[in-house]
């Protein structure tokens, strides 16, 4: 595995390999590497002949208010554990490297529709600072294929849309949530949880998977949505939304909708959890 700091010196080495008739496969992460990361790195593998990671802490995603300061950083650990899953090449760049002239006056790149809703009404800016970097990314790596987890489903939804847009040959793949013992989903931000609030945490998924049975019976979608915040509520979260959207463009679902998705985000303590769960009811005149 060699460990590459400098743009240039990637796209010379993954000019050479295409040249070569290799594909590219990538994992974009911001470090703090778990079990979820490295099971995309797995499917990376599956699907080209060249696996490239990033580790990059990306400011301009970042609120002024947000964990970009504290947000774990542990490179060491990481780069053993990628190199553990055969990763070829690590990309890990410094700010300076991505935003030369700063981030704030760098050029971005921005979805128009998508990004106005779940974590995006609650994050402004957010997901200009995800296709920023991301788009900065495939520039230098200039994958066949990349990969990004399915707990950030509005996030892998924004980079398939970006992708389509600016019509670049890039196939993208969602990875599968990888999740605790107690079925929290796996994230950097769980290291943040005392071991009750872990414990504790294990409702998030137990609310989700309540609320799709109830729409699996054809209960109203608003009481569904009122009765799980309240019992996150009582759970000891503090919600920020809990909704039931059409996974294809992320629009609050109607009745008479099939393919849904059940996706909330809420404090436990310290850490903003996000979880998600994709339903497919079955049309009843078609069985």
């Amino acid at each position: 595995m060699e460990v590459i700091q400098d743009p240039r010196q990637l796209q010379s080495h993954i000019l050479s390999l295409k040249q070569m008739g290799k594909t590219i496969s990538f994992v974009p992460t911001m470090g703090n590497l778990h079990a979820g990361h490295l099971s995309l790195i797995d499917v990376a593998k599956s699907k080209a002949n060249i696996v490239v990671a990033s580790i990059f802490v990306n400011p301009m995603q970042f609120g002024p208010n947000e964990d970009f300061d504290s947000y774990p950083r542990t490179m060491q650990s990481d780069l053993e554990k990628l190199e553990s899953r055969g990763t070829d090449f690590v990309f890990t760049p410094t700010i300076n490297q991505i935003y030369p002239l700063g981030k704030d006056i760098h050029t971005s790149v921005e979805v128009n529709r998508l990004t106005n809703k779940l974590c995006g009404a609650s994050r402004p800016g957010h997901f200009k600072g995800v296709t920023t970097v991301v788009n900065i990314l495939f520039n230098i790596v200039q994958p066949n294929i990349a990969v990004f987890g399915k707990k950030d489903y509005q996030q892998l939804q924004v980079i398939k849309t970006m992708v389509a847009d600016l019509m670049m040959p890039i196939e993208i793949i969602g990875g599968d949530i990888v999740r605790e013992d107690n079925g929290l989903a796996m994230s950097s931000r769980n290291g943040f949880l005392s071991p009750s609030e872990l414990d504790e945490a294990s409702q998030l998924r137990k609310v989700i998977l309540a609320a799709a049975k109830k729409l699996e019976e054809k209960a109203p979608i608003e009481s569904i949505k009122t009765n799980a915040i309240a019992a996150l509520t009582h759970a000891g979260f503090k919600v920020d939304y809990f909704e039931i959207v059409r996974q294809s463009d992320l629009e609050n679902a109607q009745v008479g909708d099939k393919n849904l998705l059940i996706a909330t985000a809420a404090w436990l303590g310290q850490p903003r959890l996000i979880d998600n769960l994709e339903v497919n009811l079955i049309d009843e005149q078609s069985e």
